[in-house]
């Protein structure tokens, strides 16, 4: 995880080495109860994602995702100084 300010925001970076969201997932990933198919092995609801999205956007920041080149994700976190 690392943070640092861009354009009067911080911005927080966080990377996973899972195995990463297929492409077709990501427009659904911070849907809440949504589950990918790879992940429906694993234990889990689907709020966690839709969760930090609904606490991000309550302190006027916002989020994205994107795969990692070679597996895992990166999110980024958004918010005002």
């Amino acid at each position: 995880m690392t943070a640092s300010e861009r354009g009067g925001r911080v911005r927080v970076t966080v990377e996973d080495t899972g195995p990463g969201i297929p492409p077709e997932d990501l427009p659904r990933i911070w849907d809440r109860l949504f589950r990918g198919d790879k992940s429906r092995s694993h234990p889990g609801l689907g709020l966690g994602l839709s969760l930090v999205k609904a606490v991000v956007e309550t302190h006027g920041g916002s989020v994205e995702a994107f795969p990692r080149p070679g597996g895992g994700s990166c999110f980024l976190l958004y918010f005002p100084i």
